[in-house]
């Protein structure tokens, strides 16, 4: 286990965040990202809320949601999982873009099918 501290982590995430595609970022609505130190079950990120794909299904159109969708990233199971900052880094980056793809509505079948799983 490698101990990043909070506010290096927040930034990795940041960075993950950063680097992906410009036309992916446009796309994203109403959603927040957020760092939590840990999770009860030790999830490494957590997506809640109503994926792109679904929002019409549920009566709701763009931009008419009342709460924001979240994406939080664990630090310490993600910490647990590292044996040095570069691997963090990895981890981190694969659990952003995992999160991000299930506000998307991509299922945890397909991220498994292309390698984000």
């Amino acid at each position: 286990m490698v101990d990043v501290p909070p506010e290096r982590f927040e930034e990795l995430v940041a960075d993950a965040l950063d680097a992906l595609p410009p036309q992916l970022g446009e796309l994203m609505d109403n959603v927040a990202v957020f760092v939590d130190d840990d999770h009860d079950d030790g999830l490494l990120g957590l997506y809640e809320g109503i994926p792109l794909t679904e929002r019409e299904a549920y009566g709701v159109g763009w931009g008419e949601l009342p709460m924001p969708d979240r994406i939080t990233v664990f630090r310490r199971p993600i910490c647990r999982h590292a044996r040095d900052e570069r691997e963090v880094l990895e981890q981190v980056r694969i659990t952003v873009v995992h999160e991000v793809a299930h506000h998307f509505g991509i299922d945890d079948d397909r991220l498994d099918e292309l390698g984000w799983a």
